[in-house]
This record gives structure tokens, C-alpha cells and sequence, in this order.
């Protein structure tokens, strides 16, 4: 048998990569009563709109993006898309210097001076062909730091820093250049630039291998190929992100997989003939496990075998956000049509962002806001526990500030999401392979999936699950 640890996103599609590939189920264990982990829809149908606690959106983008479409097309859930061309794909904003800022969304406006830069963007960029190659003792270094040697402050403080903000809840100043950028850092590392690299390799790329699509070598998804016709920058599935995690549930349950919930793991001992899992107070004797909990949840379950492990588990952290669910009666609350904006770190307010949900999507006449708070800066803004009043002022308080909003929302929802979001810190590639070459060192049946590891996004977590899938041998299942 094979256990899979979380029915989060990235544990599901184990379950259902391991059905695929060697035709018998796993075992899932879910530590509480539900699917889905950090994905969460509230749904007030009678009123037209939902929440979104977690993620709302899912990009159609590169393999990984493939990936996922090819997962809602075998599950035959249809999509929502919004178009390259839309509001909420093209207009992008920032909060900076006491003015919400648009960002450029076509090639003119990197040749304008737009707010808060102090010059067209299009001279930042120039700075990479005179800027220097940096040896970098461990190959390594934050994604701020890359962007300021690159192209300067200004674009590294207000377009990545905040950029960081919403991706991650992090500290561009702290999150690895590999973490985004791998591709550009690369170029530069061996071009000696990133502009020179993207034209020499365009100038001598010829005698070189076509790149591989992988898992996508004879062709790719159909829904993905529909996406790239028709420029979706985004999409959301039916009755909100937790519709995809639910449905990919019932189809497993379908097959006879076992979800069992309220199951923790407390402990994992590796045994000769595979591994021994306390959960709830019994053994379960699996030959392999998947894991798709946190890294350090799963630290807590090694310590007392393989303290070594735990501390590399461990090493990686993870940050708080508290996420503020608004809605008003009044659909055109503001004329902004846009995602959302990001607050940059450098404004030192205690909001990273704000989401416009219905300019996103259709809520049937209400206005619906999501702000998001907290992350690097949670305990230094709102202390260690925060009560959901404090938290919700806060939110109305910086929606007045940016926004000018001084209606009261009809209504309101204020989560607290604990340790949600793994930061790969500068030497995060580094950390990643040492544990992956433990357990290979010491062959233990354990393979690890899921944000902690591949990349923190929808996508990155599914491809993680049927990456760790596809590299086991069936002896080892």
C-alpha cells in the first residue's frame, strides 16, 4: 500500500497520478475534515457572489500550466477565463508615495515616465548591458538584490518587492532570485547579462537541442492550446477554486480510494520492509509514503528516527496572512477596473494587497473585496494573536486610506491562515536537494510533494505530485 499524507491540492493529485500510472489506489490521511488545505471557497449563492480564502485564480502558463489543464480536461470541469485584454489581466496597480499607481501593461509604457518612477522604465532596463556578472559563492542570491544590480532600486523596490508580496507573503530581500527568475539568473550567470543572454542564445541557439516539453512531448492539452488561441491570462473553474480540489475528490472516492479524515500522522518510523505511521493512535504499515504536508509537520513525524531530516525540514519557514473577506450591496463602489493593487514593504503599511473579486468575475451587483495583511511582517504589524475586529479595522482603516471606501461592508468573513505559505529564502534550491539526497542516501520509501518544495503556486503543487509519481519504480508502491 501507499499512503498519501494531506488531501490538500498537491496530495489529491498524487492519489490520482498513482491511480493513473499503476492502475491500484492509495491511502489518503487528512489531518482535518476536509479537501482541499489553503483552498477555500465561501459560497453565498442566495446573494450571488463568494469568497476566496486562498487562491481564486489559476495561469494557463508553460508546462505547469499545461499540467493543470490537462487535469480539469480529464476531469471535465469547465473553466471561467479572463482574456488578456480585460481589466482585470491588463491593469495591475501599486500603492506608492500616497497614489495608487498603474503599472505598464504595453510596450509604450516602458518608454514613459509613469508614477512612482522616477524615469521610463525602458533606461532601467538599459542598465543591464553596462552592469557587471557577480560570482556568487553559493549560486544563490535574494531575487531584490538581482534586480537592483540588473536594472536598478526603483524597479527592484517598486515592481518585484511588491510582486513578492502577492505571490508569497515574503520579503523580496529574503526570497531567492531562483525562486522567479531562475531563467534570467541563469542567462546572466553564464552570458555575463540578461539581455545578452536572451540574444546570444537567440544568435547561437541553433546548433542546440530543441527544448523538451517533457510529459508533453507529443502533444499538448487541448484545453491548453484553446488558452494560448485565445490569450487567457487567467481562469477560474465553476463556483470557485475549491470547486477543482472537491471534484478531484469525488472522482477519487469514485475509484474506491480511501480519504480518511481527521487522521493525522503523529510519527513515521522507516522500517526494512517500508514505514510504520502512527495515526490516531494505531499503526499503519504502508511500503511508501507520499508526502504532501508541510515540511514542518512532516519534521515533527521524523524527529525521533531522523533528527538530521527534521532540522532540514524544518529549515525552510513559513509566514502568517490574515485574509479579510469584504462585500458591499453597491456595484460600482469604485471606478477602478484592475486585479487588485500591492503595497509595497518600502510604505510600511500593514496591508500587502487587495484583490477587486468582482472585477475579476461577475458577483451579480455586489462589490466584493479580499485584503490580504500580515505575511513577513504579520507579528511585527498585529502582534502574535490578533483578534478578527483588530483585523478587520484594519482593513476598512487602509480601504479609506488608498481607496477612499468609507461605506461599511454588509458583510464580512476575517481568517488567520497559520504558517500557509513556505518562503524559499536565498540557498532554498540548496535546502530542497539536501533533503532530497538524504532520503536517497538513506533510501528512505518517502517522496515529498506539495509548496515546500517545487514552487508555492496551484500549479507548481500538482506538477509536484505527478513529478514524485512518475519517479517511482512500481517496487516501490
Amino acid at each position: 500500500m501507499t499512503a498519501v499524507l494531506g488531501a490538500g491540492i498537491s496530495g489529491l493529485s498524487a492519489a490520482y497520478y498513482m491511480l493513473q500510472r499503476f492502475g491500484y489506489p492509495a491511502t489518503i490521511y487528512e489531518a482535518s475534515n476536509r479537501v482541499g488545505g489553503w483552498i477555500r471557497t465561501e459560497r453565498h449563492r442566495d446573494k450571488g457572489f463568494l469568497f476566496e480564502v486562498g487562491p481564486r485564480t489559476i495561469r494557463p502558463k508553460g508546462i505547469p500550466g499545461a499540467n493543470t489543464l490537462q487535469l480539469i480536461e480529464e476531469l471535465n470541469l469547465p473553466v471561467d477565463p479572463i482574456k488578456s485584454w480585460q481589466p482585470a489581466a491588463k491593469n495591475r496597480m501599486i500603492y506608492a508615495k500616497g497614489q495608487l499607481c498603474l503599472l505598464p501593461n504595453s510596450l509604450s509604457g516602458i518608454f514613459k515616465t509613469l508614477p512612482p518612477f522616477s524615469k521610463p522604465l525602458i533606461s532601467q532596463i538599459k542598465q543591464d548591458l553596462t552592469a557587471g556578472k557577480r560570482k556568487l559563492k553559493f549560486a544563490d542570491e535574494s531575487i531584490y538584490d538581482f534586480v537592483e544590480r540588473r536594472f536598478g532600486t526603483e524597479l527592484a523596490t517598486y515592481a518585484i518587492s511588491p510582486m513578492i508580496c502577492g505571490i508569497c507573503a515574503g520579503d523580496a530581500k529574503e526570497i531567492s532570485v531562483r525562486f522567479l527568475m531562475n531563467d534570467l539568473f541563469e542567462k546572466e550567470q553564464k552570458w555575463g547579462g540578461i539581455i545578452k543572454g536572451v540574444i546570444f542564445e537567440k544568435l547561437f541557439g541553433k546548433n542546440e537541442k530543441p527544448v523538451s516539453t517533457g510529459i508533453f512531448e507529443e502533444a499538448m492539452p487541448k484545453l491548453y492550446d484553446k488558452a494560448r488561441q485565445e490569450k487567457w491570462s487567467m481562469y477560474r473553474v465553476p463556483d470557485g477554486i475549491e470547486t477543482l480540489p472537491r471534484t478531484l475528490r469525488d472522482h477519487l472516492q469514485s475509484k474506491e480510494i480511501d480519504i480518511q479524515f481527521s487522521a493525522e500522522c503523529r510519527e513515521i518510523t522507516f522500517t526494512r520492509d517500508g514505514a510504520k505511521m502512527n495515526i490516531k493512535g494505531r499503526d499503519i504499515y504502508p511500503e511508501h509514503i507520499i508526502s504532501s504536508i508541510p515540511s514542518y509537520k512532516l519534521a515533527t513525524c521524523v524527529k525521533n528516527q531522523h533528527p538530521s531530516l527534521a532540522a532540514l525540514l524544518t529549515s525552510i519557514p513559513y509566514v502568517d496572512v490574515a485574509v479579510v473577506n469584504l462585500q458591499y450591496n453597491v456595484q460600482e463602489l469604485f471606478k477602478m477596473k484592475a486585479f487588485g493593487f500591492l503595497v509595497p514593504p518600502i510604505e510600511r503599511l500593514p496591508i500587502l494587497g487587495v484583490i477587486f473579486d468582482s472585477c475579476c468575475f461577475d458577483m451579480e451587483g455586489n462589490t466584493i473585496l479580499t485584503v490580504m495583511m500580515g505575511g513577513r511582517w504579520f507579528e511585527e504589524n498585529f502582534g502574535k494573536d490578533p483578534t478578527p475586529k483588530q483585523l478587520l479595522d484594519t482593513a476598512s482603516q487602509h480601504l479609506e486610506l488608498v481607496m477612499g471606501i468609507k461605506e461599511e461592508p454588509r458583510f464580512s468573513r476575517v481568517h488567520v491562515l497559520k504558517k500557509c505559505i513556505p518562503q524559499y529564502t536565498v540557498g532554498h534550491k540548496q535546502r530542497v536537494a539536501d533533503i532530497r539526497r538524504y532520503i536517497n542516501q538513506y533510501k528512505l520509501p518517502i517522496s515529498l510533494c506539495g509548496a515546500a518544495y517545487d514552487g508555492v503556486g496551484i500549479n507548481d503543487v500538482i506538477l509536484s505530485a505527478r513529478t514524485q509519481v512518475e519517479s517511482l519504480n512500481i517496487s516501490e508502491v
